[in-house]
């Protein structure tokens, strides 16, 4: 059972909601993190920047990939198979490929977010893994872990 948007007289309580929201997707972490068995390797969504620098954005997409295979998990990049058969220059094909990575994101445990510069695709992401209690994980480009907000 989900976490009720509106309180017990049934009046709508953002508040109370996103609190428990976030201890719910805390939990959920913990848990996950106890069941990460030594064979266990979680599926991760790489979350980062493609278009612009299309070369340096896929490098560095391809970096944060091995960077997540070291680290014992499976990571999945959408912006790294997508663009291989779609074309990212048209606006329907883009938000094709956008809606299929926010598909693809429900099946994963985690979603790794990559850079301070977060794109509007990103950041739809992330918007994405917090609404489902996805456990977020940050880096920095140099692949150092930090807090949501650094």
């Amino acid at each position: 059972m989900g976490i009720d948007r509106k309180n017990s007289e049934k009046y709508p309580d953002p508040t109370c909601y996103l609190a428990l929201s976030e201890i719910s997707r805390k939990e959920k972490a913990e848990k996950a993190k106890s069941r990460y068995t030594p064979g266990f390797k979680p599926l991760v969504y790489i979350c980062s920047p493609y278009a612009g620098d299309i070369k340096t954005n896929t490098d560095n997409a391809k970096r944060y990939c091995r960077f997540a295979y070291k680290n014992n998990a499976i990571p999945l990049a959408p912006h790294l198979l997508y663009p291989q058969f779609m074309d990212d220059e048209n606006p329907d094909e883009r938000k094709d490929g956008l809606w299929m990575g926010l598909v693809l994101l429900n099946k994963c445990n985690e979603l790794w977010v990559f850079g301070a510069n977060r794109s509007s695709g990103m950041q739809a992401e992330i918007a994405k893994a917090k609404k489902h209690n996805i456990f977020i994980r940050y880096f920095n480009s140099d692949l150092k872990e930090e807090s949501e907000n650094a």
